[in-house]
């Protein structure tokens, strides 16, 4: 997938949602900065749809594009417009691992997930992680259900953005995870091309680097421009160290100019024994994961 926000493999300050808000009470009502490709592609098909077939609604006006879509055999044979559809980007498995393949069903605990008639399709990485623990990999078989719970994820914190509560993994299990948000605002004008690209390859650099179980990424509010994008960690000593890759440095050099509101947050996801659910809390310091 080559249509990503800047990456989040880094650092930030501890609690920049308040000064982010701030910020962004000075911002101009609208937003025009051209943020992301799929935002591009949304415009383009708007506006081919709409001198195409001026009686045709305009497509993904009702629509959020984080929802699997679900499809008829008369729109599969004669499909209206493409549909538009961002799923969580999961870290392909170790070649040597013995667990099924992530992107089959039969990888994921669907008795825990009644309200699911299939599981949500996901997109995996080309790179494979070289290695995972077996209680991350209880979590990366989770993630697979992972999305926001409104789309005012950009601008809600980070705990009540996603549905965290909806996760389940084995009542025996405990661990923690680091997480990284990235809440931004691009700056109207900036050219993204050449980021996207770098983007590309540091995401792909992260995951070959060892670590990276998720990474999710957002379109900017059609109103405020703010968008979110966020990944998990095995441990925050991964993420340490993905920082210093090359194409991690060209990707954060070329974001300098991109932005014109940015903030990280860093939190840890939490999983105790004796339940199945998983916790976010505040990040205060030091090690987190393995």
């Amino acid at each position: 997938m080559s249509t990503m926000s800047p990456p989040p493999f880094f650092y930030g300050s501890a609690d920049p949602h308040a000064e982010l808000e701030e910020k962004l009470d000075d911002q101009p009502p609208k937003f025009s900065a051209p943020a992301h490709p799929s935002v591009h592609l949304l415009e383009k098909l708007r506006a081919d749809e709409s001198s195409a077939h001026p009686d045709r609604p305009p497509p993904y006006v009702h629509r959020d594009p984080h929802e699997q879509p679900t499809f008829t055999p008369e729109s599969l044979a004669h499909p209206v417009h493409p549909v538009l559809y961002l799923p969580p980007l999961i870290s392909a498995l170790p070649s040597s691992s013995t667990a099924v393949d992530p992107a089959h069903p039969a990888a994921l605990q669907q008795d825990q997930y009644p309200g699911r008639a299939s599981p949500p399709a996901v997109l995996t990485t080309a790179t494979r992680l070289p290695e995972i623990d077996p209680v991350s990999l209880s979590l990366h078989r989770a993630l697979h259900y992972f999305q926001p719970l409104s789309e005012k994820y950009a601008a809600t914190p980070y705990g009540e953005a996603f549905n965290w509560g909806e996760l389940r993994l084995p009542e025996d299990e405990e661990r923690e995870w680091y997480c990284v948000a990235f809440r931004s605002r691009r700056k109207e004008g900036s050219d993204g091309d050449g980021l996207y690209e770098a983007d590309k390859k540091a995401h792909e650099e992260a995951v070959e680097n060892g670590g990276l179980l998720m990474y999710w990424y957002g379109v900017p509010d059609p109103h405020t421009g703010l968008n979110l994008a966020t990944c998990i960690w095995q441990s925050r000593a991964h993420a340490a160290a993905a920082n210093a890759r090359p194409h991690h440095i060209r990707a954060m050099r070329l974001a300098r100019d991109a932005y014109a509101v940015y903030a990280l947050e860093r939190h840890v996801l939490r999983k105790e024994k004796g339940s199945t659910r998983v916790q976010v809390v505040a990040y205060e310091g030091g090690e987190v994961g393995w």
